[in-house]
């Protein structure tokens, strides 16, 4: 419906060759912010501007694949997100359901294995059988992992992992009194995954948004007022170049 609608100035007038990096995080975040601004400034409806924000994560994976990210977890749809008019809640419903049928031959092509966090039950069943197919499909792949937040918040993620593991206290499959931090990363949406290193945020927004609340403990953040249709792989290579200057210390002393 909206393929005629490009993705900003930006996109292919900054694109350069970009030297390898030395220093790059293993799992990247990124809250995807600023579809519906993008299509505001440009006197066109809000769908407009999620169908551009799509094309940018397209190329957001591609690049963080020929960066060598290990893992990326892209934030698409909140659980607060349900608080948005119906027509485009359907909308975005419907993005993943196109979204894979676009990309899927090409991410099983190099080798990317699709997850999802988040309660994917609450979902309307067309977009459950996408949640479930493209998993599938990608489930022996051992590339880079990209995680689709999908109906996710950090809160209810929690809330979830502590229900878990009251339920194996109950049924005698855990003690209380032995959880650690390690122990209870397992009951996280983002269990066996690499730790969060950094969390990239787009359109000027300084927040979390209630994403990846427990990941996000040490993780490096780094902002920009760049709308997320624009946001192209050069800010990509900036956010990771950026994050190899500093000094992740941990609490402990340089």
């Amino acid at each position: 419906m909206f393929k005629s609608f490009g993705r900003g100035e930006r996109t292919s007038a900054t694109t350069v060759e970009h030297p390898a990096l030395q220093v790059k995080p293993r799992h990247i975040g990124i809250i995807m912010d600023g579809n519906g601004r993008w299509a505001k400034k440009r006197g066109l409806p809000r769908m407009a501007g999620h169908h551009a924000g799509m094309l940018a994560m397209r190329e957001a994976i591609r690049a963080c694949d020929d960066f060598g990210i290990e893992c990326v977890t892209l934030y698409a749809f909140s659980t607060e997100n349900w608080k948005r008019p119906v027509a485009e809640v359907e909308y975005l419903m419907r993005l993943p359901e196109q979204f894979f049928r676009n990309e899927i031959d090409e991410l099983i092509k190099r080798g990317v294995k699709i997850r999802f966090l988040g309660d994917t039950s609450r979902l309307p069943s067309y977009t459950q059988e996408t949640v479930r197919t493209s998993m599938q499909r990608t489930e022996h792949n051992t590339g880079m992992t990209v995680n689709f937040a999908l109906n996710y918040g950090g809160r209810t993620e929690l809330m979830s992992a502590i229900e878990r593991y009251a339920k194996e206290v109950a049924e005698g499959r855990a003690t209380v009194g032995d959880l650690t931090e390690a122990k209870f990363d397992r009951y996280l949406d983002t269990a066996g995954l690499p730790p969060l290193d950094l969390i990239i945020r787009t359109s000027g927004e300084i927040r979390l948004s209630n994403f990846l609340l427990w990941q996000a403990a040490y993780a490096e953040l780094w902002f920009t007022e760049v709308l997320w249709p624009d946001f192209t792989r050069d800010d990509l290579f900036q956010a990771i170049s950026d994050y190899g200057k500093r000094k992740r210390r941990f609490g402990a002393i340089e």
